[in-house]
């Protein structure tokens, strides 16, 4: 019998969430990286760029990979080093086994090196299969052929990569761009995360008769942002446990089928690449995931995808569980004792990396903008190039993680109502997304450069 989620919706606990909460690590890593690099790009130390090593891309002969890892042995070894304090710190404070994460992040880190080179090949360019997907692709083959230890599951953290990769990729966005799309993407997310999740709701209570609580939590991570909005709106509404794996398990199905799906799609019928991310980004259900997608497309896709996810669809989680957990004590608690939600809620539950994504934006835009055009193009050179690929690597961290936690055969016992009320969302979202990004908004989209 599945445990019911007693533990009641409450506001943040105040300052010891600063430090006990991933959503906050992420942004504590991702600005700090950002600061740390301007303050040695002032100094005119360039560690940040040494350590930031990009395999050679289009790559046949391997002796040229063989000499080039020859040359930066100290650099990925010094960028492992880094990587593992940073994120150890982290791991630490929110209670995990220091021991066990370290060794299983090395594993992760020299398999990412592996899959990095991989993707810099010119058999993968040809192919359009960037390092994320290939990483995806091996993880999945390696959870499902093998058993993994317990203690690896330490450092399969792949929330924790996104977001602090999410925050770095704010540095590489003008805020002014963000501005200029925030509109736009919010209003395209409004309409899509509605019908989406009114769809999957309806379908759920009123065509395959689940329970409220089980219908709240599949929509939500059918329209919002995935795994986190699942987790978000069972807990807001009081979500059986069970339940709420269900509603992941469906996401990360989904997930997977778009991360292959959608580019393949975008490229066959020759979908602009700033439209095509939008699409993504409307469409894909998972950060982590979108993120593949769109890099297997263009650096444009990855920003137009950013902007739609984050921008758009993430800002909606705090909204949507105070709501949520509003109708959930005034409509199916009516008999039940219980504390009535409270603004604060909202804060409670928004994603704060999402915070730690403008910030990044707003610091560099304002430092390039002030600065002589000499400068200007020695900070992109010198820190938001670096950064770049800072965060390619956190990205391929978290696609390696969620192919080593999916498991076929998991994934394949949630039930068919589920599945078809979820499914009946996809039906609703995709569709919408390719309108909104390609027609209603394809040429705003395709200007975002």
């Amino acid at each position: 019998m599945s445990t019911n989620m007693k533990t009641q919706t409450r506001p943040s606990g105040g300052l010891g969430d600063l430090f006990k909460k991933e959503d906050y690590w992420a942004v504590w890593l991702g600005l700090g990286i950002v600061v740390v690099a301007l303050l040695l790009w002032t100094s005119g130390n360039t560690f940040i760029k040494s350590i930031s090593v990009n395999f050679p891309g289009n790559w046949t002969d391997f002796s040229k990979i063989a000499a080039f890892l020859s040359a930066n042995l100290m650099n990925l070894f010094l960028l492992w080093l880094v990587f593992t304090v940073i994120f150890t710190v982290a791991i630490k404070t929110l209670g995990h086994k220091v021991g066990e994460f370290i060794f299983g992040f090395t594993i992760i880190f020299i398999a990412s090196i592996v899959i990095y080179i991989l993707g810099a090949s010119k058999f993968s360019n040809h192919y359009n299969l960037e390092a994320p997907l290939w990483a995806l692709v091996i993880g999945m083959i390696i959870a499902n052929l093998f058993k993994l230890p317990e203690w690896f599951n330490t450092s399969l953290r792949t929330e924790f990569y996104v977001k602090t990769g999410i925050v770095l990729l704010g540095a590489t966005l003008p805020f002014t761009m963000i501005v200029q799309a925030g509109p736009a993407a919010f209003l395209q997310a409004t309409v899509i995360a509605v019908s989406t999740y009114l769809t999957i709701y309806f379908v759920g209570t009123r065509v395959l008769k689940l329970d409220h609580r089980f219908a709240a939590t599949l929509a939500a991570g059918g329209s919002i942002c995935g795994v986190s909005a699942s987790i978000a709106i069972g807990s807001a509404v009081k979500s059986e446990k069970q339940h709420v794996s269900v509603a992941i398990s469906l996401v990360v199905v989904w997930a997977i089928v778009m991360v292959i799906g959608l580019p393949f799609v975008i490229k066959a019928f020759g979908i602009p690449d700033g439209p095509g991310g939008a699409w993504i980004g409307t469409s894909e259900f998972a950060d982590a995931a979108g993120m593949a997608a769109a890099a297997a497309i263009s650096e444009q896709a990855i920003r137009t995808f950013t902007l739609m996810k984050v921008v758009g669809r993430d800002m909606w989680i705090g909204i949507w569980c105070f709501i949520m957990a509003l109708i959930s004590v005034t409509k199916w608690e009516k008999d039940e004792s219980g504390a009535k939600p409270q603004a604060g809620e909202i804060w409670y539950r928004f994603p704060k990396f999402v915070i730690g994504f403008f910030i990044a934006s707003i610091l560099l835009t304002i430092i390039v903008a002030t600065s002589s055009p000499h400068a200007a193009a020695s900070v992109t050179a010198d820190v938001i190039n670096p950064i770049k690929v800072l965060r390619s690597w956190t990205f391929i961290f978290t696609f390696l993680c969620i192919g080593l936690t999916t498991r076929f055969r998991d994934l394949t016992s949630v039930g068919w109502k589920p599945f078809a009320a979820f499914t009946a969302g996809v039906c609703v979202n995709v569709p919408l997304g390719f309108i909104f990004s390609t027609i209603i908004l394809g040429g705003f989209w395709q200007l975002v450069k």
